[in-house]
C-alpha cells in the first residue's frame, strides 16, 4: 500500500486556550481520531489511518507543538492535552480515539472526564507506577533537558537512541553526532508538504516527557474511565512498558489487553508494522 499518494483533505480546530491544531483526513464513516506519539507527527500515522479508513472517517492531528498545529504555550500540562481532543472531538462528531505511546496516555487521561469519548485503544501507553527502570527514564529526560536547552538537537538525538538500544550505547559520541546531525540535515532538505523534520519533532518530546514523568501516583484516577478500553502491547516491547500497560489493566473498570507477537514500541507508525494494530483496531471499534 503506497501510503505517500494516499489523498487526504486538511482541517483545523481552535483549542480552549486559542491554540490551533491542525489535522489530516480521510475516509468515510463514524469518525476515530488517531493521536502520535512523541517524536511523531500526523505524517507517522497515515498507513494505519489508510487501513482504517473504509470503515472510519480517520482525523490525525499534529499535536500541539508540531507542523499544522501551534506552539505548546508557556502553561503546557495534560490538561491542555484535554482540551486539544476535546475540540477535535466536538468538530468532527467522532468518538472513538486511539493513541500511541504519549498519544495513548492523553487518550486515556482525556476518558477520565469526557464522556463524549465511548471507546479508546492505546498502544503502549506509559504511565509511573512505581516500576524498577523509571529512575534510569528520568536519567533520560535530564539528559534530553540540557541538550535542548544547549541546541544539541543531534545530541539530544544520540543519547535517546542510546538509551533505547543497547548495541549503539558503546559507539562513541564523536563518530554518532555528526553523522546525525547530518542525516538531521538531509531530513529536513527532503521534508514536504505538511510533513514536519525531525530537528523539529525531538524538542516537542522533552515537553511532554514531562507530562509522563508526572503520571506517578495518578494510576487510581483511570478507574474512573467510563470508556470502553482496549490496550494494546507488541511481545517485543520492554518491560517498563508492559508494566505500565498490565498496571492500567487492573485500574480502567472497562478494559482489554491485547498483546501483539512480534511487534514492539514503533510499530504503529509507518515505519513499524501497523497491520496487525489496524486489525485489532477494526475489530474493537466496529463492535457493538
Amino acid at each position: 500500500m503506497d501510503t505517500k499518494k494516499q489523498k487526504y483533505t486538511k482541517g483545523s480546530v481552535t483549542s480552549k486556550d486559542g491554540t490551533k491544531i491542525g489535522y489530516r483526513q480521510m475516509g468515510s464513516g463514524p469518525g476515530i481520531i488517531l493521536l502520535h506519539g512523541g517524536v511523531n507527527a500526523s505524517q507517522h500515522l497515515m498507513k494505519l489511518g489508510t487501513l482504517l479508513s473504509d470503515n472510519f472517517t480517520v482525523y490525525i492531528p499534529d499535536r500541539r507543538g508540531r507542523g499544522m498545529s501551534g506552539p505548546v504555550g508557556q502553561d503546557y500540562s495534560i490538561e491542555k492535552e484535554d482540551e486539544d481532543l476535546d475540540a477535535l472531538l466536538k468538530k468532527t462528531g467522532a468518538h472513538y480515539v486511539f493513541g500511541t505511546a504519549d498519544g495513548a496516555l492523553f487518550a486515556l487521561h482525556a476518558a477520565i472526564s469526557n464522556h463524549d469519548i465511548h471507546k479508546v485503544a492505546a498502544y503502549e501507553p506509559l504511565i509511573f507506577a512505581g516500576q524498577p527502570e523509571l529512575e534510569q527514564f528520568r536519567i533520560t529526560i535530564r539528559h534530553l533537558d540540557k541538550n535542548i536547552a544547549e541546541g544539541k538537537v543531534a545530541k539530544a538525538t544520540v543519547d535517546l537512541t542510546k538509551d533505547s538500544v543497547k548495541f549503539i550505547k558503546p559507539i562513541p559520541d564523536f563518530m554518532m553526532v555528526p553523522l546525525v546531525k547530518l542525516i538531521l540535515w538531509i531530513n529536513i532538505k527532503t521534508v514536504k508538504g505538511d510533513d514536519v523534520s525531525y530537528h523539529e519533532l525531538i524538542p516537542a518530546l522533552d515537553d511532554e516527557l514531562h507530562l509522563v514523568e508526572k503520571t506517578e501516583g495518578t494510576l487510581d484516577d483511570y478507574k474512573n474511565v467510563s470508556a470502553k478500553v482496549l490496550l494494546l502491547e507488541g511481545s517485543k516491547t520492554q518491560s517498563l512498558l508492559k508494566d505500565s500497560v498490565n498496571d492500567l489493566n487492573k485500574a480502567l473498570p472497562h478494559s482489554n489487553l491485547i498483546e501483539l507477537k512480534g511487534l514492539n514500541h514503533d510499530s504503529a507508525q509507518d515505519y513499524g508494522k501497523p497491520e496487525q494494530i489496524a486489525e485489532e483496531l477494526l475489530r474493537f471499534f466496529s463492535a457493538d
